[in-house]
């Protein structure tokens, strides 16, 4: 099946991803101020939650990153499974991808009907070849960008597993050490030319799902 980390780099090339902590940096710093400014979300009660000013100002973020070009992919507005809100979908040639604020990196995020049923669709991205018979793709594979509950101290892609309590299928570097602007002679990933030719698979499975199923 298609490595995770090959596939990731296909949809969101490595000369990207010094975006995403930029756009990050941007966005707490806005909240800093905000609160800095309003005594209101000073008190105990609205520290506590200051996560959910994080999260709107990080998808205003991603949005103007995506109206200005600097993140080429699409999106839209997702309804939570019990209509308590919406939630922010990037759209990806060949894939889906959401932002969760986690508290540890290393752990994927708490199990919610949405995500959960986003990790499902990565069967193809299992890297157990033995099983490629039972494995089928039923949706577009789905990512994560994970950054810091509180404070920004780490920014990270993800490819969840289908099983929440399993580890990441792939998780990248910590995306806050990376330099402002990468090269674009980055070496690729190993073994470059059989990754491709299973990424074209992928592909072309996940594009006869879309005929056979309608986009999602």
């Amino acid at each position: 099946m298609a490595d995770p980390e090959a596939f990731i780099l296909d949809q969101f090339p490595r000369s990207s991803w010094p975006t995403v902590p930029t756009l990050l940096r941007t966005a707490y710093a806005a909240v800093g101020e905000i609160v800095q400014d309003e005594p209101m979300l000073q008190i105990e009660s609205a520290e506590d939650n200051r996560g959910r000013l994080i999260a709107w100002a990080v998808d205003f973020g991603f949005v103007r990153a995506i109206n200005s070009g600097a993140i080429n992919c699409d999106y839209r507005w997702r309804n939570f499974a019990r209509p308590t809100g919406r939630y922010l979908e990037l759209r990806f040639p060949h894939s889906t991808a959401s932002v969760s604020q986690v508290a540890n990196p290393t752990r994927q995020p708490r199990v919610v009907v949405f995500r959960e049923n986003a990790r499902l669709r990565n069967d193809g991205l299992l890297p157990f070849p033995e099983f490629q018979e039972e494995m089928r793709i039923v949706g577009l594979p789905h990512w994560l960008f994970l950054h810091g509950h509180q404070s920004l101290n780490f920014v990270h892609i993800a490819v969840p597993s289908p099983d929440s309590n399993a580890d990441f299928l792939y998780r990248s570097t910590n995306l806050m050490n990376i330099p402002h602007e990468m090269p674009s002679d980055v070496p690729p990933p190993e073994n470059t030319d059989d990754a491709l030719d299973e990424i074209a698979l992928l592909k072309e499975d996940i594009e006869r799902w879309r005929r056979d199923n309608g986009d999602e």
